[in-house]
């Protein structure tokens, strides 16, 4: 999930002021986590320890209540009840690349990414985000080709894959829905040619990138099992021991492997 991880931190500071182009510096002194990371570990955590995913998820992000949250998560997340909001929004998909590393069948990694979503994103669309980019990281790491992830997504969700970066982007603008943003983050990846240039497409759209790069971004760790080492030191420096240290723990517990 590093590779989600790195996705939000490169895209923090283009959120609100977007970049039309993939030339763009990686990172600056303003590059740090937000809620897609802060909750992305959370899953993780509740994954390895088996604690719910409402608690994990309240517990992490009551932890760090500056993160970036929606207004709807933000209000659930320090609610003293727990009930979903029916929402249709990306935060469903952006946390969700621990459940696609976890877990070894599509049905397991479907029916799990649909159970993490529906504690907030009970909305069919917030469930299905989910589910298409915890399954793309699944299809990724196991050794699906390009095409044969962009014919069962498509097939599966409904997504209209079968257009590219330098399609969308000209009239791509900030849309947090997952049926708004999900395709385009998967289409980033289908595009790129290494974990990189997965996060720069993303980004380039101009939209909510962090969460762009954060889907794209998992799903490209999954299929090149490589990233540059200059790019992990970066986003490790920017991190939280604690973070650290359940990364470190998923990464063992699950042998998910990488070079850089």
């Amino acid at each position: 999930m590093i590779g989600a991880i790195a996705g939000d931190i490169i895209g923090s500071v283009f959120e609100r002021h977007p970049e039309k182009t993939t030339k763009f510096r990686l990172f600056s002194p303003y590059s740090t986590f937000t809620d897609d990371t802060v909750l992305t570990v959370a899953i993780a955590y509740s994954i390895l320890t088996g604690r719910d995913y409402t608690t994990a998820l309240k517990a992490f992000g009551s932890k760090y209540p500056d993160a970036g949250y929606g207004g709807s998560f933000y209000v659930w997340m320090l609610s003293c009840h727990s009930k979903p909001y029916n929402s249709w929004g990306n935060g469903s998909a952006m946390r969700v690349s621990p459940v696609g590393f976890a877990f070894d069948s599509v049905e397991h990694v479907l029916a799990e990414a649909k159970k993490s979503a529906q504690v907030t994103h009970n909305h069919p669309e917030g469930i299905k985000g989910a589910q298409a980019a915890a399954l793309s990281v699944f299809l990724a790491r196991s050794g699906e080709t390009k095409d044969s992830i962009r014919e069962e997504i498509s097939d599966r969700f409904d997504y209209d894959l079968n257009r590219t970066i330098e399609e969308i982007r000209p009239d791509y603008y900030f849309d947090v829905s997952c049926q708004g943003s999900v395709p385009e983050a998967i289409i980033a990846f289908l595009d790129s040619e290494n974990f990189e240039d997965a996060l720069r497409k993303g980004i380039s759209l101009g939209g909510d990138s962090d969460t762009i790069a954060c889907i794209a971004g998992g799903i490209a760790q999954a299929y090149y099992k490589t990233i540059p080492p200059e790019i992990i030191a970066k986003v490790r420096n920017r991190l939280p021991e604690e973070f650290l240290s359940v990364i470190d723990e998923f990464n063992e517990k699950y042998k998910i492997e990488f070079t850089s």
